[in-house]
């Protein structure tokens, strides 16, 4: 597929002996957003933590740009992992830094040669981009939780990364800031042109924000399904259709 980016082929995603997920096959293409899904405890975390290299295949490859992440050595998997950003659940910025600070420090690490003029100012583009301009001397602290998110947003944005990877981007917001944070996905997908991966069960996320997505089941340990919600809806597994359609339902509920 030549708008592949990010590829897994005959993936088998755990721990040690504790196998996760087995034999996924799926191509994340260029400019979209791509949702894993699936209950809770199906590994979707887990899989992200492959896909970002922070944890070794049991079996199969991971490919960024046609090339096997894993057959590298460490440096080169630094380099290749240069080109993904995280958001992670948590936000998991320094809680003893600025924002300003948060964004810099991987500018610092891996784009030596700007000096700490620039270092500011392409800080405070990124915070300006996901609607945090003149927020550079806040601390975390100081922060809503949907701006704690966007502030980990911007920090997952400082290398121009050309993927950026969302787990669980709406826990523990309420339902608007939830709804902001969807919007900003998709604005970002659209001027950035990065790829987006989002693990989430979050159906109004998935609904407002998915081009395609991967169902991963904690019975079968594997994918059962991997399509546009159109496609899934229509020709998907009964299970898959069970987890979009309830939350067509509990939409109409709560419109009524």
């Amino acid at each position: 597929m030549s708008d592949a980016l990010l590829v897994a082929e005959g993936l088998s995603a755990g721990y040690g002996s504790l196998v996760i997920q087995r034999e996924l096959n799926f191509a994340i293409r260029r400019g979209e957003v791509f949702v894993i899904m699936g209950a809770s405890g199906c590994g979707k975390s887990t899989l992200l933590r492959h896909l970002i290299g922070l944890q070794a295949p049991l079996a199969g490859r991971v490919l960024f740009n046609g090339e096997d992440f894993w057959a590298r050595d460490e440096d080169s998997r630094g380099a290749l992992q240069q080109h993904f950003g995280v958001l992670y659940q948590n936000a998991a910025l320094w809680g003893s830094m600025t924002l300003r600070e948060n964004i810099c420090l991987p500018l610092a690490a891996y784009r030596r040669h700007l000096q700490p003029a620039e270092l500011v100012e392409l800080a405070a583009l990124k915070l300006a981009l996901v609607g945090l301009a003149g927020c550079d001397e806040l601390y975390p602290a100081q922060l809503s939780g949907g701006m704690r998110k966007r502030a980990a947003l911007a920090r997952a944005l400082a290398l121009d990364p050309q993927v950026l990877f969302f787990d669980e981007p709406s826990a523990g917001l309420d339902p608007i800031s939830s709804q902001s944070l969807d919007a900003l996905i998709l604005q970002l997908r659209d001027s950035l042109g990065s790829s987006i991966v989002l693990v989430t069960h979050e159906l109004p996320s998935i609904q407002a924000v998915a081009d395609r997505c991967l169902f991963l089941d904690n019975q079968t340990h594997t994918q059962i399904a991997l399509g546009s919600l159109q496609e899934l809806l229509a020709d998907g597994p009964e299970q898959v259709q069970r987890f979009l359609r309830r939350g067509a339902a509990a939409r109409t509920m709560e419109a009524s």
